[in-house]
């Protein structure tokens, strides 16, 4: 009895030891959190750039106010900071509330954490970025050269509704320098934005957003707003990859007039940063460090 119970445990810890420490790169090699294979250095000094995310801390259905704590998908937040930063860009981080951003618990742990998020951990200045976002009615949107709006479940609660960050949006369309991105559910973030003459403004552009197929594989369908079914109700060219699971697929579409990038899911952020930069630099004339 006491060999049978020795082998249950030996087999119990090999297995927690596989789960620990081999999950994460099976899950990466299975399409999370993918490499973007032509990544390049830029040479963005002087260039700023502002990452946006939800106030929402609560995946509360319609009606209740309590729920499993939700917020910013770290990985939509932190792997575009650091790309930008990392290019020498100035990179402010803003909310719809502003204040302390609301970070998804669930999307540090180590099966699902990046290196942009452990780096984020260890950053003192980029957490007092977190805990003190600046609130989006109090930005010029116009004085940037990247806008980037990162998803997570909080998301589908505030961005789609904002009034205000729809006109910034406008704002910052129109004043032709930023290039506008998001990734996943900050898709959303666009849907409020209306041209000169109150038409919405990405009618017609080819764009991504998390699926509905991911959505309901993974569950979470109470949230009030759902990326690609409101981008198609307002005539969006709408693309997106799957897989067995949309989970670990993922796309990022530059549209028709190069001036918004997106991302399909949490697997695209490298990748919708990369190509934004990209964009700032032939914008600017300046050369891609090889």
């Amino acid at each position: 009895m006491k060999k049978i119970l020795k082998i249950a445990l030996i087999i119990l810890v090999s297995l927690a030891l596989f789960v620990r420490f081999a999950m994460p790169t099976i899950l990466h090699k299975a399409g999370l959190h993918a490499t973007y294979a032509d990544a390049k250095e830029y040479d963005l000094k002087g260039k700023k750039a502002l990452v946006i995310t939800t106030s929402h801390s609560v995946l509360n259905a319609p009606g209740e106010t309590t729920g499993n704590p939700t917020g910013v998908m770290a990985s939509e937040m932190t792997v575009p900071y650091y790309e930008f930063l990392d290019a020498g860009m100035e990179v402010d981080v803003a909310s719809i509330k502003g204040g302390k951003i609301p970070v998804d618990p669930q999307t540090l742990i180590f099966m699902l954490k990046t290196p942009e998020d452990e780096r984020f951990l260890k950053d003192k200045a980029f957490q007092e970025k977190v805990n003190n976002s600046l609130k989006i009615d109090a930005i010029d949107f116009t004085k940037y050269d990247a806008i980037m709006m990162a998803g997570g479940w909080g998301a589908a609660y505030d961005l789609g509704y904002s009034k205000v960050l729809g006109e910034k949006i406008s704002e910052a369309y129109y004043a032709q320098t930023p290039i506008i991105g998001s990734v996943c559910h900050g898709a959303l973030g666009f849907i409020q934005a209306k041209d000169t003459l109150g038409n919405y403004l990405i009618t017609g552009r080819t764009m991504t957003g998390v699926t509905d197929k991911q959505i309901k594989e993974l569950g979470i369908m109470l949230t009030p707003q759902h990326p690609e079914s409101e981008l198609r109700k307002l005539g969006v060219n709408f693309k997106s990859n799957t897989a067995f699971r949309d989970f670990f697929a993922h796309i990022t579409v530059v549209d028709e007039e190069r001036r918004f990038v997106t991302g399909q899911n949490q697997n695209s952020g490298y990748e919708t940063a990369q190509q934004m930069m990209a964009i700032i630099m032939e914008n600017s004339g300046k050369k891609v460090l090889d």
